[in-house]
């Protein structure tokens, strides 16, 4: 079972890759490197208080603008164990999942987490479970497959254990 919890880090509708992480630090592909600058442009003490299993909550078109796989690199390396949004950017959802970072949409849930909630979410049954409110969301949970991509730490993990 693909289970993940932690506290809640609370952003808005259009956060865009050069938010998660700003153009100006491309110049390297080192994912500590680069989670060390996440998110600073929209929250210069994110990555002072962000811990291991962390969750971030967003509105609509959750990483919009470039498709680099940069962003959703420095937010898995940053500690963050998932993303719930309203939606996601087309490119940053397949780049999240290819690189093993665990995403779920979910309007209400994306609404109604305040930051700094306790989120425990359920991955097999698409179950969020909102610790410090007690209310309980369901978002879409992933087919087996995407599981299975996601507990390898993504596709090229995925290919190198199973090819």
């Amino acid at each position: 079972m693909m289970v993940r919890e932690g506290k809640v880090f609370k952003y808005n509708d259009n956060v865009d890759t050069d938010v998660i992480i700003p153009a100006r630090y491309l110049n390297t592909s080192d994912p500590r490197e680069l989670a060390s600058h996440c998110m600073e442009d929209i929250d210069k003490d994110f990555i002072k208080n962000v811990k291991d299993g962390d969750i971030i909550v967003a509105g609509r078109n959750f990483g919009c603008g470039s498709s680099r796989e940069h962003a959703p690199i420095a937010i898995k390396e940053s500690g963050v164990s998932c993303v719930i949004a309203t939606s996601f950017a087309r490119i940053f959802y397949r780049n999240s999942i290819n690189i093993g970072l665990p995403i779920l949409e979910c309007e209400d849930a994306s609404r109604e987490i305040n930051a700094g909630d306790e989120v425990k979410v359920d991955f097999t049954s698409g179950t969020i479970t909102d610790e410090t409110t007690g209310k309980v969301y369901h978002a879409e949970p992933f087919p087996p497959f995407m599981q299975d991509l996601i507990n390898a730490g993504g596709l090229a993990a995925y290919m190198k254990e199973n090819y």
